[in-house]
Parts: structure tokens; sequence; C-alpha cells
């Protein structure tokens, strides 16, 4: 029994965090890995208590329904509640597309089914070879980022406003920026060009930031919304931490969670 508990958990982990990164880049979600695996644990508790209930029919629908709502809420990050429902829509038709593809193709093929443990494909629960299979894209697609940053010249325009300010600069996807704030990705810009759009003495969030000259905390503001330009396509991103940097910059330094071009 408790061989299943393990398998189950991991199955169900492998699942949950396959269907919530692939809505996080279907609805664009800037969420970070580490809340969709904080989520999905969650929903890997879930299904292996939930058939302790002995709930059946439209309760036991309902019930799953709820907990991947719940799972969304946990795994995104919303700067609206129509944010929020397209991530959750997301999820759940990609859940129960998936339920329905597996029934599907497993019963025309004959594979084995297990109440207890799911579909079985060469004797390993189905969740693991998806989430390996993600993992592997992930990887591929990494590479490919670094590699088209690389040999990808150029200033970026961009314009960020807050309230009924804005401030237009110059700036690049920097690969080697590290920066998160509660789990949103962190661009900078220079003291000056902040102070177009706030007062930087009213400022209380901040973050540490290592530099040449040691550790340093950077203030944070939350841009209403950042228009980065790549020639004449422009995309627009909501709620975008942006930092002001401890030492004189030319450029804004985006974060390559920003880069959608890829």
């Amino acid at each position: 029994m408790q061989v299943y508990v393990e398998l189950a958990i991991v199955e169900n982990f492998c699942m949950d965090f396959t269907l919530l990164a692939c809505s996080k880049f279907l609805t664009k979600n800037i969420c970070s890995f580490r809340r969709i695996a904080a989520g999905s644990a969650l929903g890997a508790g879930f299904a292996v208590v939930f058939p302790l209930f002995g709930l059946t029919g439209a309760w036991a629908v309902a019930v799953k329904i709820a907990s991947g709502l719940a799972l969304a809420a946990l795994a995104g990050r919303f700067p609206s509640a129509k944010a929020y429902i397209k991530f959750a829509a997301a999820f759940l038709a990609l859940s129960f597309l998936l339920g329905g593809a597996l029934i599907a193709v497993f019963s025309l093929t004959g594979t084995e089914y297990s109440a207890d443990v799911g579909y079985i494909l060469s004797s390993v629960p189905v969740g693991i070879p998806m989430f390996f299979a993600m993992v592997l894209a992930l990887l591929c697609r990494a590479l490919a980022k670094k590699f088209i940053a690389r040999h990808k010249s150029g200033t970026l325009r961009c314009v960020i406003y807050r309230g009924d300010k804005k401030v237009e600069q110059y700036g690049f996807f920097d690969s080697g920026n590290h920066v998160y704030v509660s789990g949103a990705p962190v661009s900078v810009i220079s003291a000056a060009a902040a102070a177009y759009v706030v007062d930087g003495s009213e400022l209380k969030e901040s973050v540490k930031v290592r530099t040449v000259t040691g550790e340093k905390c950077m203030k944070i503001f939350t841009a209403d919304k950042i228009e980065i330009y790549n020639g004449e396509e422009a995309h627009t991103i909501n709620c975008v931490k942006i930092g002001i940097s401890p030492r004189g910059i030319s450029r804004a330094v985006l974060h390559p969670d920003l880069d959608t071009w890829q």
C-alpha cells in the first residue's frame, strides 16, 4: 500500500505539473515554476485522499472542479479576475481533454486500466512519461532561447506606464537577469528614468541584488503595463515589476521571461 501511495503522489504531481505548465504557456501567465510545483503538490495530495471521501456522480465531479479551481488559484499569478478565469479555464479544459483522450485511446487499444492506479503505459503511469516529455521540451526551448539571444541584435524600444505617467526607454533582454520578487520577474531601469513615473522615496518594496561591489537593495515598483516593441510588432504585458538600478545604467534591462518572441 505504501508503494502505491508514493507512486500515486509522483504520478499525480507529474500530471498536474504538466497541465499547469501548459496552461501557463497557453495563457501567457507570468507565474513561476515554483508556484506551479506548489500547486502540483497540493493536487497530488488531494488526489491521494479523494478516494477516501467515497463521493460518486455529480458530487465527485463538483469536488474535482473545485479542486481544479483551487490549484489554478495557487499556481498562477493574476493581475485581474479575467486573468484567473482564463488560467483556470485552460487548466480545466486541458484536464478534461486529456482525460477523454486517454479513455478513448486506451479503450481502443485495450490497454490495462486499474481503478486505483490509472492507465498503464509500458508498466509506467502515463503522468510520469508526459512530465519528462514536457521537461525535455522545456530544456529544448531554453537552449533555443539562449541560442537566439546570442544572435539577436538589438535594442528594443519599450514604454512603461504607471497611472497617467509613462516613460520611454531603449533596452535589451538580458539572459543573465535572474531577479524575481514574489515569483514575478523584475526588469530594471535607471533612477532617472524611474523618476518620470514614480517617486522613489515613497517606495517600500525592494529586493536584494548582487553587484560587482557587493549585495545591495534595489527598490521595486509595479508598472501598470509595459509595451515592448520589436520593430513594428508590439507586445503589452500588464502588472510588471520594475526595479530601480542602484547604479547608473543607460538602457533598460528587460527580464528574459518577458520575451514572447522566442
